[in-house]
């Protein structure tokens, strides 16, 4: 009897797992479930496809509706300030253009992302020189990545961060120039993905890994949560 027990649970186990799989590699059905759920839509004011596909793999509906702001550090602002700042710039502007363009008002999410050393922020390389230059401060030493979130409604905004310490590795002259001639340095703040290519580059992380893709999951559920807006 126990057996048979063991044996219906094993069954009943695989068939569920099989259905979960199913759902999350049809693309096509989960966007017809995620986009008929109103408690599931938001703005996305931000083109980065790596936050794109973090808000998908929460099961998120969302637009893309970018916030163009001047994003210039301000005199000694320091890097946590500085991408708090930008994530409410972002979602207060996204949010009043949805206003003033009588669209509908879902929550818009932003987010803006930085790295720093030594009490520098090391935004997006200018060129490939800047990329080797900000590799090179990085080789063989600890860095952080602060990533600012924020949510706006027609509360207001409401914002939160997450601050990652990233070990790199010692990396020699061939090393980075290789990793630059990728391609990958250019649109990204301190030059490097760790989704990407750099992932090899990187020794540990004390902290959230998708915080330094460029969106904090915990952080992000946590404040759309109280935005209104339901994980699962």
């Amino acid at each position: 009897m126990f057996s048979l027990l063991v044996l219906i649970k094993a069954s009943v186990s695989i068939v569920a797992h099989r259905l979960i799989t199913q759902r999350n590699i049809n693309p096509k059905r989960q966007s017809m479930f995620t986009n008929t759920d109103q408690h599931k839509m938001i703005y996305l004011a931000s083109r980065s496809p790596r936050r794109a596909e973090l808000l998908q793999q929460m099961g998120l509906a969302f637009i893309v509706l970018p916030a163009d702001i001047d994003e210039t550090p301000l005199q000694n602002e320091p890097s946590e300030a500085y991408v708090l700042r930008l994530a409410a710039e972002k979602a207060k502007a996204c949010y009043k253009d949805l206003v003033m363009k009588s669209m509908s008002l879902y929550p818009v999410l932003a987010a803006d992302t930085t790295v720093s050393i030594d009490g520098k922020i090391l935004g997006k390389p200018q060129d490939d020189d800047d990329a080797f230059q900000m590799l090179s401060s990085m080789s063989g030493r600890w860095h952080e990545v602060h990533t600012g979130i924020a949510v706006a409604t027609a509360d207001g905004v409401s914002v939160a961060i997450s601050s990652t310490r990233v070990e790199m590795a010692p990396l020699s002259d061939q090393t980075i120039l290789a990793y630059i001639a990728t391609g990958e340095p250019r649109d990204k703040a301190g030059a490097y993905g760790i989704q990407g290519f750099a992932g090899t580059l990187i020794k540990r992380i004390e902290g959230s890994y998708s915080g330094v893709m460029g969106l904090p999951v915990y952080e992000t559920a946590q404040l759309l949560s109280q935005a209104g807006i339901r994980m699962y």
